[in-house]
């Protein structure tokens, strides 16, 4: 099928449709690709989220961060007192955010990432003070701006979802670009995530394009002036003009290149040892939250992304049995019920659960298997939602853990990281996938890279394809 961590099947549990890899769009909403590529013509149709956020407490507080700025404001001031710090957060960060998505959307050249620094306001506060803010954890950017630590949690929470923890020097940016959730929303596609990869291929084959699953490459193909000249599959030598490659920079670079034309480089890319795990459950009754007994607030619960994350420090302590080769025994979760707005994803009166936690090595200490401790660890993310929504292990009528061996195994992500090569400074904007190979060109004449191991990185975007697509066309033109 096609897709890979874009996709969605109901091959798992009859009757219900899980999604094997991303599921909520945010990112690609700030971009121009779906309405660019006319894909709401090949059967694409987005359902908007709101609230974006729920974040439900064990002491029975609760709070939602709304796709309005004003009612989210209103919501933090009368419970905490921290309405005013939300909007001031807001409006520091937002011209920094959009100059980041901005960055984003072109080829990480100095010059380009420098002109549109200068060219956007890259935030209102003085540049001294910001780049204070830039350098430093986003957990210490986060107690700046606000004094209550179940918002702090929230907040970092989301900005741990790239990786690094929020006690991370440099990390802050993954926090600062939190205005964009406003800007862009978030979305699902309706029957699946996996609708967005369907809508492309058709878009694809309605131009004469041609696309093939179950036929993989086994070789890029390199003539003796050393200009690519297509690709092997399956025993076939298919030619082309150029090669863009979505695979891992990893396979690409070390693999399939014949041996004469691999980078040293490429032996050095930082995959890291996983990252995070996933536990999709299909329901006979739909989720019930402890906090949201009335069922207009327990259908906002559902809808929005659950952050089911105490305090700061549970992150920190997550990431510190990580670096121990030890799984997270108490995960932070984002939970995901998306049934909750599109009854196609399950039969009549049931839901889908999908359960993301954070942090899960993909090499276990003490000679640990995950073939082994798989069925405990997914076990262990029902215990933690339990205590957040009571009973629901009595609905659960099936299930698919995806844990780094299972990602790396079924979708091709080495060890386990969903963002391919780590998103740490070092390896982002020019230096991604390295220095000398961020602009999409390789040093292969013809052969092309895009997908999460280019800039921007990983998750649903669309922006490394856009931006390869531009540099493959202006190549293609100076070869003609």
């Amino acid at each position: 099928m096609v897709g890979g961590a874009v996709a969605t099947s109901d091959a798992y549990v009859p009757g219900y449709r899980f999604d094997l890899g991303g599921s909520a769009h945010i990112l690609i909403r700030l971009t121009p690709v779906v309405e660019e590529l006319g894909l709401q013509d090949y059967g694409l149709e987005y359902i908007d989220l709101d609230p974006l956020f729920f974040a439900p407490f064990e002491d029975g507080d609760h709070f939602t961060i709304r796709r309005s700025v004003d009612e989210t404001c209103d919501q933090l001031e009368r419970q905490y007192g921290e309405g005013d710090a939300y909007r001031r957060f807001i409006n520091d960060w937002k011209p920094f955010s959009n100059t980041v998505k901005d960055v984003f959307l072109q080829t990480p050249s100095p010059l380009n990432i420098g002109r549109t620094m200068r060219r956007g306001t890259s935030t209102a506060l003085p540049w001294k003070e910001a780049l204070q803010f830039i350098l430093r954890p986003y957990g210490e950017v986060a107690a700046h701006y606000f004094r209550e630590p179940k918002i702090r949690a929230a907040l970092s929470w989301m900005a741990a979802q790239s990786g690094p923890p929020p006690s991370e020097p440099m990390g802050s940016p993954f926090l600062l670009w939190h205005p964009l959730y406003h800007e862009g929303g978030i979305a699902r596609p309706r029957g699946g995530s996996g609708m967005l990869t369907v809508a492309l291929r058709r878009m694809i084959e309605d131009h004469g394009g041609m696309v093939f699953t179950d036929t993989p490459v086994s070789a890029i193909l390199v003539g003796n002036n050393g200009r690519t000249e297509g690709v092997q599959a399956l025993g076939e030598a298919i030619t082309a003009r150029a090669v863009v490659a979505g695979t891992h920079a990893v396979d690409t670079l070390t693999c399939l290149l014949p041996e004469a034309f691999r980078p040293p480089e490429a032996r050095n890319l930082r995959v890291g040892n996983g990252f995070g795990a996933i536990l999709r459950l299909a329901l006979s009754k739909p989720v019930q939250y402890a906090v949201t007994p009335d069922p207009a607030d327990n259908l906002a619960a559902r809808t929005g992304l659950g952050l089911l994350c105490p305090s700061i420090e549970h992150i920190g302590a997550a990431y510190g049995e990580y670096l121990s080769g030890r799984p997270a025994s108490d995960p932070p979760l984002v939970a995901m019920s998306f049934s909750a707005v599109d009854d196609s994803l399950a039969p009549p009166g049931g839901e889908v659960l999908w359960l993301w936690g954070q942090y899960f090595p993909y090499e276990l200490a003490g000679g640990a298997s995950w073939d082994a401790i798989g069925p405990s660890v997914a076990d262990r993310f029902l215990d933690v939602f339990e205590r957040y929504a009571p009973g629901t292990r009595d609905n659960v009528v099936g299930s698919l853990f995806q844990h780094p061996l299972w990602l790396e195994r079924e979708l091709g992500l080495r060890r386990g990281n969903v963002m391919h090569l780590e998103m740490t400074l070092d390896q982002m904007f020019c230096a991604r996938p390295f220095l000398g190979m961020s602009g999409y060109q390789t040093h292969v004449k013809g052969l092309f890279l895009t997908g999460a191991s280019t800039h921007p990185g990983g998750g649903i975007m669309g922006a490394s394809g856009r931006n390869a697509a531009g540099v493959v066309l202006k190549a293609l033109d100076k070869l003609r």
